[in-house]
């Protein structure tokens, strides 16, 4: 159980961009759990304005200078992803737990630099994956850990969103070595991670990727087949061309389907639980009627509560790299054309290294017609 009572842990923020704002607001939301004490951006007007508009005593345009500065017991870093990991060394090395938006790392190279450094410091990296934290997924992955449901047998995973091209204008988007890939890594993410959190290990991947309309060097959709270890088959789309957008999860057990729709977070209204004929008794357990949205400050206060109790929180480093593991897999599988294992990529293959491995069809057309 958390302390019921302790100071108010002392976070920071690093980069001040749109999604900074949600973890500002989740902080302010948390009372007198958590105060926001300093911000840090390379923009100076910019990280002054952000202080000021959140209760930030400090900011800095340094984020080593901040981290050097402050006493922290959280330091969240919401900067482009190329930065990510630098920033979460550099927090690890200051004795700061860090926590991280999506993508937490750029390759399957780049998140190993931070299992090594995690297992020399002690200090734990996690990454932003909010969508665990809602009470409806934390029931389901209680009900299917005990059994109850019976065999997961088949699951259905879609992010289909519409970015339009506009949206790639800003200089980080849409590229390999600064992204690190398209809605595979940038948006489908979040509803896959949910749906290996509540599966478990997945062994083979088969995919498809393409480039069929948006102005990228990366792929605007995605689709993989997934095996997981306990034999349930899964099915992965990502897409930033879909005009009526929607987020989906529907899991298939042996005795009930649990499913959700939504867009951005979810609410218990937005869940579905049908129990198989002959298993209606089931329905009794699916009891929620809450109306708290599966968003930041569910994760942050989960964080905040296990690092003052000592205990281990989430989203931690080794669930973090299976679920890029997974996402390299996508790529990996799309590029070449053959199903890739769990743990088959690895430090020889070019894609452990980069999300695009050097085999990205389109580019390659590019070239030819250059």
């Amino acid at each position: 159980m958390p302390s019921l009572h302790r100071r108010p842990s002392r976070v920071a923020i690093i980069g001040t961009g749109g999604i900074a704002h949600a973890h500002a607001e989740a902080v302010r939301e948390l009372g007198d759990k958590a105060e926001l004490v300093a911000v840090a951006d390379i923009d100076e007007n910019r990280a002054r304005g952000f202080a000021e508009q959140f209760g930030a005593e400090r900011f800095y345009t340094d984020a080593a200078v901040l981290l050097a500065s402050e006493s922290l017991d959280l330091v969240h870093i919401c900067t482009p992803p190329k930065s990510h990991v630098p920033l979460a060394l550099l927090a690890q090395r200051a004795g700061v737990p860090a926590l991280v938006e999506k993508p937490i790392a750029l390759s399957l190279e780049e998140i190993d630099r931070l299992v090594a450094s995690e297992e020399r410091t002690g200090v734990p990296v996690l990454t932003v994956f909010q969508h665990r934290f809602g009470e409806p997924a934390l029931r389901l992955r209680r009900l299917a850990d005990s059994g109850v449901l019976g065999r997961a047998q088949v699951a259905t995973c879609e992010t289909l969103w519409y970015r339009a091209d506009e949206y790639f204008e800003v200089p980080w988007r849409g590229r390999w070595e600064v992204e690190g890939g398209g809605p595979t890594m940038g948006h489908g993410i979040h509803q896959f991670d949910l749906l290996l959190a509540v599966l478990g290990p997945w062994s083979r991947v088969s995919a498809f990727a393409a480039r069929r309309s948006r102005p990228t060097d990366t792929e605007d959709v995605s689709i993989a087949l997934a095996e997981f270890e306990n034999g349930a088959l899964a099915t992965v789309v990502n897409s930033v061309v879909s005009p009526r957008e929607t987020s989906r999860l529907r899991f298939d057990y042996e005795f009930a389907t649990v499913e959700v729709e939504h867009l951005y977070g979810y609410t218990e209204r937005d869940w579905t639980f049908t129990p198989a004929p002959g298993h209606e008794e089931l329905a009794r357990l699916w009891d929620g009627d809450g109306d708290e949205i599966s968003g930041h400050r569910l994760q942050i206060e989960a964080v905040l509560d296990a690092l003052a109790d000592g205990e281990r929180p989430g989203v931690g480093i080794d669930e973090s790299r299976r679920t890029l593991e997974f996402a390299a897999a996508t790529y990996a599988s799309a590029f070449r054309g053959l199903p890739v294992g769990a743990g088959e990529i690895d430090r020889d293959d070019p894609f452990f290294r980069s999300m695009d491995g050097g085999a990205v069809p389109w580019a390659r057309v590019k070239e030819v017609v250059a």
